[in-house]
């Protein structure tokens, strides 16, 4: 007896679980791989059962009633479990379910299989993944150890009603057969449709497509779909191809009802330490009238570009990578919404970038190819060519007296064609403003600072700062406007500049704290002292044109956006902080302030090429106010509110105003900007706009949404937007339109519209662009 029940354990172990458990029913689950695998000798077989029976003369086990094995992480339970040595068959009968370790879950009515798991079949099979995919099919077989075949096969990625299990999936996919060979790693389906809502939309005599065990596979991808106003609709069929292990390729072609044939290749070759694309695209226009005339779209019917991106990554902190682009004229990549490539500046670069535990270091060349329709390519034309620019910042990794010292430092070298000039209508008065100037300029620039934080017993933080800096400028443009500068401008070819600063900043965060809130308010004094900014106004100012006065840089020690310029004389900087919790969930949050200039020529007051400081709120020796206040509840409503008042009568200067709020049903935001004129700094009117987005969830599943920016001073929507969506476990849909006014009438397209249909685990269906289906 004792030798008949080690004989019992062996065949179980062996032909019930190995066959049934790892082997025939993960077949199902498209692993043959796994399954053709034997188990280990040593792996635990845990059975029970309501009965055991093993029959000497039939030569069969048989177990019966609750069964439950449990093997090497494998689960299968059923009514019956028998297995008949003679035949060298296992069958398993009876709410049959099975679970693999992934968590997969096999359900059957009966299971039938040879014990060498080469032939079998499965009835009543359903399988349910654990990324909610389902299959099933009243039979199932495997034949030749090779091939597993689904007959009346469905599948779909669809839950099933929870009020009406028996009611269709949304969609799903049903075939008389489904045929996966585990040789060639394929799954085959036969006479398949495609069903929605119950019924079939769509019909394939025959499919074949790579099994989840094939990473790439050439063949058609799903096509795609696009509708402008100047193209017509397109119609994009993209083919994949794989070329070798580490190299494949997407050809499109791309069909417009007024511009003909698109085509499209990107390759894409993967190394060691990286990854590099290649892309091209060209087309011959067929109706160029179809544009506005005289503009580049219209001019140029041979159109096409290509383009190169690339990223190594030689080790954790270096890194090379580039991303550039040549096209036949200034806007066809825009046009032709050229995937990467569509921005209305396309950014040309190459770049080296080391990240150390101290210290960061990045080197880039840039190129901006500037896509508009003006057939003159200007704006390209005063772009500057930046070779290159070096950023190097530097950490002392001891304390230096106590404190931490660094060094910053930065290397910019530039040219360009035409010299980028814009009139300044001022008091009836004209006059010019220069972005930049034709020829060559280089600056190098470091820094080192040092500053310690003491805290007093009384609470009062303390922050001595010490900075040192200098420039050195190589200038070769040769200013042909310098009389229509009204600053004092520098015309030798070399100069050098240095700042020394000392600082000291107060801080004094008082805590309050009652029953149900607590408070913090935090005043805050800023000196610093130095000299005046060596020639103010009268160097090219290339990388700090940019500025904005407010609440953000209210405590900056160089307000300066870079450091072409450089602010000078003693100034205080002076404010408070506030930040309130509520047990009620609401929080608040604030910050109001001051700067003045105490002494020295005020920076902000000088003019430059661009009369930078003009109108800022800093070019006088008591600066406006500025300040932010910010609430948020607990129910998803927030609001925001940011500004500028004027110093002398608080007449606003500028503000910025969000009203936002969140829920299940509502997503919503409104944004009121208001700038006050500055006519010395080339904007000679007030700039008010509202910009809204919202999206609401109206039933289930399904969203309505929209967004538009409404130019106040000008009465008119400049760009608007609406759509709607459904989105659910298994399917999405989308719809958008998007319409864009261009106050220079120069945009190739005014109006788009972008729709997205998407099949979970199938694959997407896209019209136009996808920002304009997505919620807004």
């Amino acid at each position: 007896m004792a030798a008949g029940n080690r004989k019992v354990e062996s065949h179980w172990r062996t032909a019930l679980l190995a066959g049934a458990a790892t082997a025939v029913l993960a077949l199902l689950l498209g692993n043959p791989a796994q399954a053709q695998s034997a188990p280990e000798d040593d792996s635990k077989l845990l059975l029970t059962s309501s009965e055991l029976v093993y029959d000497q003369d039939s030569q069969k086990v048989v177990a019966v009633g609750g069964v439950q094995m449990n093997y090497n992480g494998y689960k299968l339970v059923a009514k019956r479990v028998e297995y008949d040595q003679k035949s060298g068959r296992m069958m398993a009968i009876g709410d049959i379910e099975f679970i693999e370790p992934g968590g997969n879950r096999v359900y059957a009515d009966k299971l039938d299989v040879t014990d060498d798991f080469a032939n079998g079949f499965v009835e009543a099979l359903r399988i349910e993944t654990v990324d909610d995919t389902r299959l099933a099919a009243p039979r199932a077989e495997r034949i030749n150890g090779e091939e597993m075949v689904l007959y009346n096969g469905v599948y779909t990625a669809c839950k099933p009603c929870a009020e009406n299990p028996g009611k269709a999936p949304l969609w799903q996919v049903k075939a008389q057969k489904v045929i996966q060979n585990g040789k060639t790693h394929t799954i085959r389906l036969e006479n398949a449709r495609f069903e929605l809502f119950g019924q079939p939309i769509a019909f394939l005599p025959v499919l074949q497509v790579p099994d989840h065990t094939v990473k790439r596979k050439s063949g058609f991808l799903f096509p795609k779909m696009s509708s402008a106003e100047n193209l017509g609709f397109g119609f994009s069929i993209p083919y994949y191809q794989v070329i070798s292990d580490t190299m494949d390729a997407t050809v499109t072609t791309t069909g417009y009802t007024k511009q003909g044939v698109l085509l499209e290749a990107e390759f894409r070759q993967k190394f060691e330490l990286g990854m590099h694309t290649l892309r091209v695209a060209g087309i011959n226009q067929l109706n160029a009238d179809a544009f506005t005339s005289g503009t580049s779209d219209a001019l140029v019917n041979e159109r096409g570009m290509i383009a190169s991106k690339a990223e190594f990554d030689f080790n954790e902190r270096w890194k090379l990578g580039w991303d550039v682009m040549v096209q036949s004229d200034n806007n066809f990549a825009r046009t032709y919404s050229i995937d990467g490539h569509s921005d209305p500046v396309n950014t040309n670069q190459i770049y080296l970038t080391g990240i150390g535990e101290r210290n960061f270091l990045d080197v880039r060349s840039y190129y901006f190819d500037v896509q508009d329709a003006d057939s003159t390519n200007l704006a390209e034309h005063q772009q500057a060519v930046v070779h290159p620019v070096v950023d190097y910042t530097y950490y002392s990794p001891q304390p230096i007296l106590g404190g931490q010292l660094s060094i910053t430092t930065n290397f910019t070298s530039l040219s360009r064609t035409t010299t980028d000039y814009y009139n300044v209508i001022n008091r009836n008065a004209v006059t010019d403003r220069f972005r930049g100037l034709a020829g060559n300029s280089s600056r190098f620039t470091s820094e080192a600072e040092w500053k310690r934080t003491f805290i007093t017993p009384f609470g009062l933080s303390l922050t001595p700062l010490l900075a040192a800096r200098g420039d050195g400028f190589q200038l070769n443009t040769n200013n042909p406007y310098k009389n229509r500068y009204d600053g004092d401008f520098y015309s030798d070819s070399n100069a050098t500049r240095s700042m020394l600063t000392a600082g000291l900043e107060a801080r004094y965060p008082i805590l309050m704290t009652t029953d149900n809130s607590t408070h913090i308010i935090e005043p805050v004094v800023q000196i610093y002292a130095r000299p005046d900014e060596q020639y103010a106004g009268g160097l090219p100012n290339e990388d700090a044109q940019s500025f904005v006065f407010d609440a953000t840089n209210l405590f900056e020690r160089d307000k300066f956006s870079g450091y072409d310029r450089v602010e000078g004389g003693t100034r205080m900087n002076a404010g408070i902080r506030y930040t309130g919790t509520f047990d009620s969930g609401y929080t608040l949050k604030g910050i109001v302030g001051q700067s003045f200039q105490l002494a020295g020529e005020n920076s902000f007051a000088s003019a430059d090429l661009v009369n930078v400081g003009a109108d800022s709120g800093l070019e006088t020796k008591r600066s406006d106010y500025v300040g932010a206040v910010g609430v948020s509840a607990p129910n998803g409503l927030s609001v925001t509110l940011g500004g500028r008042a004027d110093e002398k009568d608080l007449s606003i200067r500028r503000s910025d105003a969000t009203l936002a709020y969140n829920s299940k049903i509502l997503q919503t935001e409104i944004t009121y900007s208001q700038i006050a004129a500055q006519p010395d700094y080339g904007f000679p009117n007030d700039n008010d706009e509202i910009q809204t987005t919202s999206a609401i969830k109206i039933k289930d599943n399904w969203s309505v949404f929209g967004s538009m920016t409404w130019d106040i001073n000008r009465s008119m929507a400049t760009r608007r937007g609406i759509g709607f969506s459904y989105d659910d476990s298994c399917t999405v849909f989308s719809i958008g339109f998007n319409q864009t006014r261009d106050i220079a009438d120069t945009s190739a397209n005014d109006w788009e519209i972008g729709a997205r249909l998407s099949f979970r685990t199938l694959g997407d269906v896209t019209v136009g662009d996808s920002s304009l289906y997505n919620n807004q």
